[in-house]
């Protein structure tokens, strides 16, 4: 596990999480050791590329799981799994402009509904939508899981 680990540039504790997720999977030796295959490691980068775009874990696996059992994703399948995530990219990006554009004098998102913000929020409209950072972009307001 340590060298998978090393190699992935990750924690074993986050190669045993995604394992116990199943993301990934590996056998034992009479040892109790774990043996990864090869293959790990291109699904180990796939999941980490899939979690900067945003995507949960279970979106991860329901992306891993459209493949057949146990194969590493290919260019191919990359290709196929990445293109639904081009709107979500193009989302985040839009919303991290507008709030990069905006934190030159007020960022402007309502963060916590107060009433004292007379340019963003006179009379603290925003507490009527609810808690939390109403004006800020949904796109940045996603709470993410599982990172």
């Amino acid at each position: 596990m340590g060298q998978v680990a090393a190699r992935a540039g990750l924690a074993p504790s986050a190669v045993r999480w995604y394992e116990s997720q199943g993301l990934i999977s590996s056998s034992r030796t009479a040892g109790g050791a774990r043996r990864y295959p090869r293959s790990v490691l291109r699904r180990l980068a796939f999941v980490r590329a899939a979690q900067n775009v945003g995507l949960s874990l279970a979106e991860v696996r329901a992306a891993l799981d459209t493949l057949p059992e146990g194969r590493t994703p290919t260019a191919r399948d990359w290709s196929r799994l990445s293109a639904g995530w081009r709107s979500r990219l193009d989302e985040q990006i839009a919303a991290l402009t507008q709030l990069r554009d905006g934190l030159d004098s007020c960022i402007g998102c309502g963060c916590l509904s107060l009433d004292r913000c007379a340019l963003s929020n006179p009379g603290d409209l925003a507490a009527r939508e609810g808690p939390g950072a109403r004006w800020l972009p949904p796109a940045l307001r996603q709470v993410r899981h599982g990172r």
